[in-house]
């Protein structure tokens, strides 16, 4: 094969290669979890009730960390009271407000009607724990607690229903 040829296939391989991970980072990121870990909620509440790890159990449920600050959690706000409604209590919907300023949230939470439970992450030590690595990030748990995927970046109300167990 001339030198030609195999540039062109190398050039070929690494488009085709962009071109998977752009799909896959415009499909919003999806890790299934290799060893289901428990999730870790932090105690302190925005919007009661207070959802613990105990009160999750039983259902599966989607845990949904994000911030006030944050454009792509502004954009996706408004499908999850769509989402809680629709799971009509079959799934746990829980919100995280992480590492935001208290302001900020509770005005977030008002202007687009989230009356499910979210808890406050003030310090990002829980979403740390729970492996948030940016925002927003959805947590998919079994009906025992544990984490079985990561959705990482906007989601919407349908494609939320898809994943949970």
């Amino acid at each position: 094969m001339s030198r030609r040829g195999r540039i062109t296939v190398f050039v070929s391989i690494g488009l085709l290669l962009v071109a998977i991970a752009a799909v896959e980072v415009a499909s919003g990121l999806s890790q299934e979890e290799p060893a289901a870990a428990e999730v870790v909620l932090p105690s302190s509440v925005l919007v009661a009730p207070r959802a613990t790890v105990a009160s999750l159990r039983g259902k599966p449920s989607i845990v949904h960390f994000w911030a006030s600050w944050c454009d792509p959690c502004i954009k996706e706000a408004r499908e999850f009271p769509k989402l809680a409604e629709q799971l009509g209590g079959r799934v746990n919907l829980v919100g995280v407000d992480f590492s935001d300023d208290h302001a900020g949230a509770r005005a977030f939470v008002r202007r687009f009607g989230w009356t499910f439970p979210v808890l406050v992450d003030a310090d990002g030590t829980a979403g740390e724990r729970d492996g948030v690595v940016g925002l927003p990030t959805t947590l998919i748990l079994d009906r025992d607690g544990r984490i079985v995927k990561r959705l990482q970046g906007p989601q919407t109300a349908a494609g939320l229903l898809k994943q949970v167990p």
